[in-house]
């Protein structure tokens, strides 16, 4: 209960799909699209459902599981032909399995992660993969946070990850070693969104070809990304490239 109230609480004020953070999603959306394949998909942890509205358009059939239900109810009623369920993940128990699971920046909600992908491992088809993505601690913008002050080391919280209850800032290591320690192969590892400064500062003074410039140059510059993400499936898989 304590973690139900916990998410009811987020999602009163949440700021998941505010201002420039609506772009990343939508860029992350597009990564993932290149890799998403078969029939069937669930998505965990869409809050406002940015991403969702993306993956509705593929023509697959959706699932999607929430712990929030406030956002759960939403979906539901934007998406009634989307299969929604209110549930924490830990107490989610699908009735069938999945060729694609999307985790959109769950991972550093989560109390125990490898314990959550241990679980999702058990949902995938066989020819099934996961598709994550995190904030990434080494971004260029948090290091630059370091050298002025404004943090103490790259994986403390700034203000937005108490906002939006992270309990961790992966870094590629660490992102890396929680898929592997749940049994995983990684296909892919990459990232997205090369930010220099603060959402706050990006929204005052960049364009939105600056902004789309900069996404995709996170994509060469992976490990100093903002966002970082994971292909993964059961066991190695030699069509995903």
């Amino acid at each position: 209960m304590n973690e139900i109230h916990k998410l009811e609480n987020i999602a009163r004020q949440s700021l998941y799909c505010a201002g420039v953070n609506i772009d990343m999603i939508i860029h992350s959306f597009n990564i993932f699209k290149r890799y998403i394949r078969g029939k069937t998909l669930l998505e965990m942890g869409p809050a406002e459902g940015v991403m969702t509205d993306l993956l509705a358009k593929l023509d697959m059939e959706m699932s999607v599981v929430e712990g929030a239900e406030s956002f759960a109810a939403d979906l539901a009623k934007r998406h009634p032909n989307i299969e929604v369920t209110h549930s924490l993940f830990e107490d989610f128990k699908p009735k069938k399995k999945f060729d694609n699971i999307i985790l959109g920046h769950v991972l550093e909600h989560v109390a125990d992660p490898v314990a959550i992908l241990s679980q999702v491992r058990e949902w995938l088809s066989d020819d099934g993969i996961i598709l994550a993505a995190v904030p990434n601690a080494r971004s260029l913008h948090r290091q630059a946070a370091v050298i002025m002050g404004l943090l103490s080391f790259e994986e403390q919280f700034n203000d937005a990850d108490r906002h939006h209850g992270h309990r961790r800032i992966y870094t590629p290591e660490t992102f890396r070693r929680d898929f592997l320690s749940a049994g995983l192969e990684i296909q892919v590892f990459g990232g997205y969104w090369l930010k220099p400064l603060s959402n706050k500062q990006i929204e005052d003074h960049w364009t939105p070809e600056m902004l789309k410039a900069f996404m995709i140059l996170g994509e060469r510059y992976p490990d100093i990304a903002g966002e970082i993400y994971i292909v993964a499936s059961r066991t190695s898989r030699s069509d995903i490239v």
